[in-house]
C-alpha cells in the first residue's frame, strides 16, 4: 500500500515537472518568435520609432507671399495688399463651464452676426420692387411715408426671426453639457475678439490661427482665387492663387537633430537644418479705386436692369495691363467653402464664351479697311434683309420690322446703325477665307495666356473649315454662330485702339522675391493685325457710333469716345437655335479716341428691364469712363 502511494506521488511530481518544462519551452518559443518579429519583420517600424525618441524633426513653414494692387494715396500711387496672411481667432466653448447659455448666445450674435444680418436684410428689401419705388419711384410724400413705415416693420420682423434662428443654433452647442469642446466661430479678427475677451465670459476660449485673408472680400475674388484644400493639401486654387501657387508658397524648411540618451539635451554636433524660404509677392496692374468703383457700378446695373450676371474688363491698350476686372455675382474668398455651386469659382471674364453679337461688326469692318476693299465712305444699297446661300429665310437687320431698308448708305452708317446686311456686304468683299484669317489674327480661337487658371476657349469652328459655308461666314460677320470670351474681345479691341497691334494681356506687373530680386513684366506684342492708318479710320467710325449713332448714352462729356454696342441672342443648348426674349448686352469702347487711356468691355447677361445694350451697357460705360478720366486727370479735348 505504501509502495503504491509512493509510486503515485512520484508520477504526480513527474507530471508537474513535465508541465513546467512544457511551459518554459513554449515561453522560449514565444520569446524567439518575438525577437525574430522585432529584429527582422518589424525592424523598419521600430527603427523609426526609436529614431523618433532620439531625434527632433520639425517642419518649418514659410510665409505665403502677398498679392498687392495699386491705390492712390495723397496723390501718389501706393501698394495695398488684397491677399495677405493674418492671425485670426477660433472661438470655442467648454459647455459645462457656461453659466448662462442664453446671455452667452446673445453676446455671440451681437458680436459675430448682427451687422452682417442687418446688411443682408437691407439688400433683400432693396431688391424688392415695392420698396425700390421709395428711391426711384414717383411717389407722393404720404405714399413714401407709408411705405417707409411698412419697410421698417418688415425689417424688424425679418431681423427678429433671423436673430432667433441664429441664437437657437448657438444654444444647441452651449447646452451640450457633456461635450468638452464646441467650436463657435472661426476667423474672428482681433478687434471683435478683444470685445469678447473684455466681457470675461466663463467657458469661452480661443486659439489663434494663421489664415489667408482677403480684406476686400468679394471685390476681385475671381482674380485672386483662394487658398484651400485640394488632394488633402492646402494650396492656391483658381485665379492668381492657383496660377502662381509655387511662387507664392515658397519652400518648406526643416530641423533634424539627435537627442541625448536621457532624452533631454540636443546633440548640437549632429544636426541638420534647412531654412524655410518665404513666398514671393505679386504686384498687380489692377488699380484698387477703379476696381472698387467698377464692381459697385456693375452690381447697381445688374439690379437696375434685372440682369442675371455681368462682367467688365478694363485694359491699357498700349501695354496689355489689366486695370480692372470684375464679374458679378461674386463670392467671398475668406469663406470660399460656403458657395452653393463650385462654378462660382470660375472667372466669367476669362471662362465664359458667348456669341458677341454686333460688337463684332467692328472686327469685320477692320478686315475690310485693311484689305482695301472698302473705305468709310464706301456705299451699298440696304434693303433691310438679304438671302444667303444655305439658309432658307432672309437675314434681317434688327430694326427691319420697324424701319425696313435704309437705302443707299456708307460704312460709317453701317457701324452707327448696326446693320447686319452691311456687315455681310463687307465680309463678302473681303472673302470668307481672308475674313477667317483676320478673326484668327485678332486672337479668337486661341487662349490669350493671361496668368489665371481656368481660361476658356472661344469657338470659331465655322470659320476653320476647308470650305466655309456662306451662311456661316455671313452670320459670323455680325457676331453670331461663333463665340468669344470677354478677355479675347477686350484684347482684340485694344489692337484697334492702339494702332493695330495685338498685345498679350497681363495682371502681374512684377514679382518680388524675399531677397529683393525683382522680376518685371514687359509688355508683349504678339503681332500686327491691321495697319496703323486703318485702325485710326476705324476709331473715327466708332466715334460716330457714339456721337451720331445708337450709342449716344455712352458719350463722355468733354471727350471723343469710340465704341460699339452689341445685343446678341442666347443660344439654346438643348434644342438648338436661340432662346426667345433672352439676350446678352455688350458694349466695348475706348477714350480718348485719338490716344486711348483704356479699353473697356461691358457684358450684361439676360437683362429683363431693357431691350438693347444702347440703354444698358452704354450708359454704364459712360459712368465708369468718366470716373477713370477724372481719376487720372486726363485733359478734356472738347
Amino acid at each position: 500500500m505504501r509502495r503504491r502511494m509512493r509510486k503515485i506521488k512520484k508520477t504526480a511530481a513527474n507530471n508537474r515537472l513535465n508541465f513546467l518544462l512544457a511551459i518554459i519551452f513554449l515561453l522560449g518559443l514565444a520569446l524567439c518568435y518575438r525577437l525574430i518579429l522585432l529584429q527582422v519583420w518589424q525592424h523598419d517600424y521600430y527603427s523609426v520609432l526609436a529614431s523618433s525618441q532620439h531625434q527632433v524633426l520639425n517642419e518649418l513653414k514659410p510665409e505665403r507671399g502677398q498679392i498687392l494692387v495699386q491705390e492712390k494715396k495723397d496723390g501718389k500711387e501706393v501698394s495695398f495688399p488684397v491677399a495677405m496672411n493674418k492671425d485670426l481667432a477660433l472661438v470655442y466653448v467648454v459647455p459645462y463651464e457656461i453659466e448662462d447659455a442664453q446671455s452667452t448666445a446673445e453676446v455671440f450674435y451681437k458680436l459675430f452676426d448682427e451687422k452682417e444680418v442687418r446688411t443682408e436684410i437691407n439688400e433683400i428689401l432693396n431688391k424688392d420692387v415695392f420698396f425700390k419705388e421709395l428711391r426711384e419711384g414717383d411717389l407722393s410724400a404720404d405714399e413714401k411715408k407709408e411705405r417707409q413705415e411698412f419697410r421698417e416693420i418688415k425689417f424688424e420682423l425679418e431681423l427678429k426671426n433671423k436673430k432667433e434662428e441664429i441664437i437657437n443654433a448657438y444654444l444647441k452647442k452651449l447646452e451640450k453639457k457633456f461635450d468638452p469642446y464646441e467650436p463657435i466661430k472661426r476667423k474672428v479678427d482681433k478687434e471683435i475678439l478683444n470685445k469678447l475677451l473684455d466681457l470675461e465670459i466663463s467657458g469661452v476660449y480661443h486659439i489663434m490661427e494663421k489664415h489667408r485673408y482677403y480684406p476686400d472680400k468679394e471685390i476681385g475674388a475671381h482674380i485672386l482665387g483662394f487658398v484651400g484644400y485640394g488632394n488633402d493639401e492646402l494650396a492656391g486654387r483658381y485665379g492668381l492663387e492657383g496660377f502662381f501657387n509655387e511662387e507664392l508658397s515658397g519652400e518648406r524648411g526643416r530641423v533634424k537633430a539627435e537627442k541625448s540618451a536621457l532624452g533631454g539635451e540636443l546633440i548640437i554636433n549632429d544636426w541638420e537644418y534647412s531654412q524655410a524660404e518665404d513666398g514671393s509677392d505679386l504686384y498687380l496692374s489692377i488699380n484698387r479705386s477703379i476696381q472698387y468703383f467698377t464692381c459697385q457700378k456693375l452690381q447697381e446695373s445688374i439690379e437696375q436692369y434685372d440682369a442675371l450676371s455681368g462682367t467688365i474688363i478694363i485694359m491699357n491698350p498700349n501695354t496689355g495691363a489689366i486695370m480692372a476686372m470684375c464679374s458679378q455675382p461674386s463670392y467671398d474668398p475668406n469663406y470660399y467653402n460656403e458657395v452653393e455651386n463650385v462654378r462660382a469659382y470660375n472667372n466669367p471674364a476669362i471662362f465664359d464664351a458667348y456669341e458677341p453679337g454686333s460688337i463684332f461688326k467692328a472686327i469685320t469692318m477692320a478686315a475690310g479697311l485693311d484689305q482695301g476693299v472698302i473705305t468709310p465712305q464706301s456705299k451699298y444699297r440696304d434693303e433691310g434683309q438679304i438671302m444667303i446661300e444655305g439658309w432658307h429665310k432672309p437675314i434681317k437687320n434688327s430694326d427691319y420690322e420697324i424701319r425696313g431698308g435704309h437705302g443707299t448708305v456708307n460704312m460709317i452708317t453701317v457701324l452707327a446703325e448696326s446693320l447686319n446686311t452691311g456687315s455681310i456686304f463687307v465680309q463678302e468683299k473681303v472673302g470668307a477665307k481672308n475674313f477667317a484669317e483676320y478673326v484668327k489674327d485678332f486672337g479668337f480661337g486661341e487662349k490669350t495666356g493671361i496668368e489665371l487658371e481656368t481660361e476658356g476657349l472661344s469657338n470659331i469652328v465655322n470659320l476653320e473649315r476647308n470650305r466655309i459655308r456662306p451662311v456661316e461666314a455671313a452670320t459670323a460677320s455680325f457676331g453670331q454662330g461663333i463665340t468669344a470670351t470677354p478677355i479675347q474681345l477686350v484684347t482684340a479691341f485694344s489692337a484697334i485702339a492702339n494702332g493695330g497691334i495685338l498685345m498679350k494681356p497681363y495682371l502681374v506687373e512684377k514679382i518680388i522675391e524675399p531677397d529683393g530680386t525683382i522680376h518685371q513684366t514687359n509688355p508683349q506684342q504678339l503681332r500686327r493685325v491691321i495697319q496703323e492708318k486703318n485702325s485710326f479710320l476705324l476709331s473715327g467710325m466708332m466715334v460716330h457710333v457714339i456721337d451720331g449713332g445708337h450709342a449716344k448714352l455712352a458719350g463722355v462729356k468733354g471727350y471723343y469716345a469710340a465704341g460699339k454696342t452689341g445685343t446678341a441672342q442666347v443660344s439654346d443648348q438643348e434644342r438648338g437655335g436661340y432662346l426667345e426674349k433672352e439676350t446678352i448686352h455688350s458694349f466695348v469702347g475706348f477714350v480718348p479716341a485719338e490716344d486711348p487711356r483704356f479699353v473697356m468691355l461691358i457684358k450684361l447677361d439676360r437683362p429683363r428691364n431693357a431691350k438693347y445694350s444702347a440703354s444698358t451697357a452704354a450708359p454704364l460705360f459712360s459712368k465708369i469712363a468718366d470716373f477713370i478720366l477724372n481719376y487720372y486727370q486726363v485733359p478734356k479735348e472738347r
